[in-house]
């Protein structure tokens, strides 16, 4: 009995040591297991979105040359059709050039808030191996490409301006104050809506492709030049009808295809997020080109081509601030006001402001670009399709947008009132009357379009 006893103890024991043991046993074992630390992953270079960024940036240098070359070539007449090619491609030239030297450095260096510094100026630092963030945390791709992809960015906004004092100007007197512009009003605007620390970013403002950065800024320098270079001679009195349009709607068409890598490149990945912006970039631009026809139609009984080609540039300017966080139908609206609101810009308002902007840059991209920033306010909000979190409220953000809208005006519009003063008292502004009548192509290039 006792060795019963005895036995029957020694089992309880062990039975109960078993117990307190393996509980602890396991928990330490856990407590291990948690405190090695996981390691994170090192960023990668992304092959697809690699490519798409390349195919984005030709697409974009496609936009400009020759697409907005021949779009602005074919609206002016034919002895200043190369003068207008000249202005476009030389611009932009010059313009990726100082890119490189200094102007990637001060939109995208350091973290000031309203512009960055010259850490990376000549590129001082980036290889091959540099890497440029996405959207998506550990995914990278090549800094290289990105600057690049920004270069073109800053180029047809400066070559936009061409197009409000075509005609008259004199091709120095577009060089230098490009060149000016770009380093007082296009860099600094860049910074605050895109760079690290930069003012309108942080107050949340929302510019997904340059609606302020590209657009609104650019019309606010052809505005002041419209007035400052003067009208055309015989403006309003002689006929200065658009010699090919043909021309006109091949350099349309080259912006619209273009435009796609403007937009959803501006994604900097290729993922649900670009396809976004590319099919409101389709839809946008697509229900432009209807309103402003249909809007022609009613007012002179006949829809043009020219004003096909006209609502298909309104469409894709409203679109750009918001093509990465509408929706498809936001997208459609957009495009309606759009097309409506440049068709009066081009009308009604220029006769207001009573500036010869030759090409309309104000009407299409001031008014498109206004519209665009504002109305990324509105159809960003999750309820009406666009992407803003649950806690987005369009009064706080219309206020925010329009805060940049102001700010991008004034800005634009004092640099580029300073900047053809100084270019004004350096070299000139405008060629002689003698020159003017002759065409800019003979007198500024030496050259014809065409021999009959």
């Amino acid at each position: 009995m006792k060795q019963l006893l005895t036995t029957f103890i020694l089992i309880a024991l062990f039975g109960y040591a078993g117990l307190s043991f393996a509980e602890p046993a396991a928990a330490i074992t856990e407590a291990a297991v948690s405190a090695v630390p996981v390691a994170t992953p090192a960023p990668e270079v992304n092959k697809g979105d690699t490519a798409w960024m390349m195919v984005s940036t030709l697409l974009v240098i496609m936009m400009v040359v020759p697409g907005l070359g021949l779009f602005y070539g074919g609206l002016v007449r034919s002895k200043n059709m190369l003068s207008v090619l000249m202005q476009v491609m030389v611009v932009f030239s010059m313009i990726a050039v100082l890119w490189a030297i200094y102007g990637y450095s001060l939109a995208f260096g350091g973290e000031g808030l309203i512009i960055g510094n010259f850490s990376k100026a000549f590129l001082m630092g980036v290889t091959p191996d540099s890497l440029a963030d996405t959207f998506t945390d550990n995914v990278k791709i090549p800094e290289f490409i990105f600057i690049a992809f920004q270069s073109t960015f800053a180029g047809i906004t400066c070559a936009l301006i061409v197009g409000s004092f075509a005609e008259r100007i004199k091709f120095s007197a577009v060089l230098l104050f490009s060149v000016i512009w770009f380093t007082f009003s296009y860099l600094p605007i860049a910074h605050m809506v895109w760079g690290a620390g930069g003012y309108l970013l942080g107050k949340g403002a929302l510019d997904f492709a340059g609606g302020t950065v590209v657009h609104i800024n650019a019309a606010m320098a052809g505005l002041v030049g419209a007035y400052m270079v003067g009208k055309r001679i015989g403006y309003g009195k002689e006929a200065m009808t658009p010699h090919s349009l043909t021309l006109t709607m091949v350099g349309a068409s080259l912006l619209w295809v273009g435009w796609f890598g403007f937009n959803a490149g501006s994604n900097l990945e290729s993922n649900g997020g670009a396809t976004l912006a590319f099919i409101n970039t389709l839809l946008a631009t697509s229900t432009a080109v209807l309103a402003w026809s249909a809007g022609e139609a009613v007012i002179r009984g006949k829809a043009s081509m020219l004003g096909a080609a006209s609502g298909a540039v309104a469409g894709l300017v409203a679109i750009t601030p918001a093509c990465g966080s509408v929706g498809p139908m936001g997208s459609i609206v957009i495009g309606l006001a759009g097309g409506f609101l440049c068709l009066w810009g081009v009308n009604n308002l220029k006769r207001m402001l009573g500036a010869d902007d030759s090409l309309d840059v104000f009407g299409v991209h001031g008014v498109g670009g206004i519209v665009g920033a504002l109305l990324t306010g509105v159809f960003t909000a999750p309820g009406l399709g666009g992407t803003g979190g649950e806690d987005f409220s369009i009064g706080s953000q219309l206020l925010i947008q329009a805060e940049g809208v102001a700010i991008t005006i004034v800005w634009s519009g004092v640099v580029s009132y300073i900047a053809y003063k100084v270019v004004g008292m350096l070299v000139g502004l405008r060629v002689s009357e003698e020159v003017e009548r002759a065409g800019l192509d003979v007198s500024s290039h030496g050259e014809t379009a065409y021999h009959i």
